[in-house]
């Protein structure tokens, strides 16, 4: 058994799940929303008023062709926007008071190892940005940006077709990078005193433990959030939180407990 130390804190074992967990995590998930919907549901409308936002601004900036990349670059920063979500089931967990005041602002065991973390998912987020960019430039030019110029250039021109090879296997190998070193370390990084570097091999170590597994959990994520976006942003308002409750059950079962979770 693989274990790590960070401020002379055991990192406990990275358990073995098995092919199913993913639906049982969906399920506990749920069941966190349905038990706290005042403040589940309040994050999923703040998540989707945020995306409607970003949206319009690129409506009447003529860019709405960037909302691809945009949304898809919600997946990387979803993890540490869900942190709140976290807190909600570890407290629903512990028979502990649920307000959305708390939720708010709750204390972690490691804040700078967390905004450390923040920090990075960030960057991966700018230069996933970037890269979209610098791709729409390359196969399709300036006018690819306009709305009513992007569907024909992408699914009737080699170079339409191109770009979405290219863009797709970009986007899921950064994707694949955020979702391994993310699966369990925003929550170990708010439960215990360990940093950031220990808190994502340990992530990373879970997903290569359970690779079937967890490729259906990050499938799964992938699939609600496309029906989210979908639905015109609308059913963020019940993905988004779902999936944060999830994630809390995914590393629950993922790592070995340790006192105070």
């Amino acid at each position: 058994m693989a274990t790590g130390k960070a401020q002379g804190v055991n990192v406990h074992s990275v358990n073995t799940v098995p092919l199913d967990s993913p639906w049982k995590w969906l399920a506990a998930g749920w069941s966190d929303l349905l038990r706290a919907p005042h403040v589940s549901l309040s994050f999923g409308v703040l998540f989707t008023a945020i995306s409607l936002m970003l949206f319009f601004g690129l409506y009447f900036a003529g860019a709405l062709s960037l909302m691809l990349p945009l949304a898809g670059g919600f997946l990387l920063l979803g993890p540490m926007i869900a942190v709140g979500l976290y807190e909600t089931s570890r407290r629903l967990e512990a028979n502990e008071s649920v307000t959305l005041a708390d939720m708010i602002a709750f204390s972690v065991r490691s804040p700078g190892q967390l905004a450390f973390m923040g920090v990075f998912l960030l960057i991966i987020y700018f230069v996933w940005l970037e890269l979209a960019f610098l791709q729409f430039m390359l196969f399709l030019g300036p006018q690819s940006l306009q709305l009513e110029n992007l569907l024909p250039s992408l699914l009737f021109t080699p170079s339409g077709i191109g770009l979405l090879v290219i863009g797709s296997l970009t986007g899921a190998v950064l994707a694949l990078l955020v979702f391994a070193v993310t699966a369990v370390s925003i929550p170990l990084l708010m439960r215990r005193e360990i940093d950031v570097v220990t808190a994502s091999l340990t992530s990373i170590q879970a997903v290569a433990r359970n690779p079937v597994t967890m490729l259906l959990w990050a499938a799964l994520i992938a699939a609600l959030m496309v029906f989210a976006f979908a639905t015109f942003f609308l059913g963020l308002v019940f993905v988004f939180p779902l999936i944060g409750h999830a994630s809390w059950h995914a590393y629950k079962s993922l790592i070995g407990p340790a006192p105070g979770d």
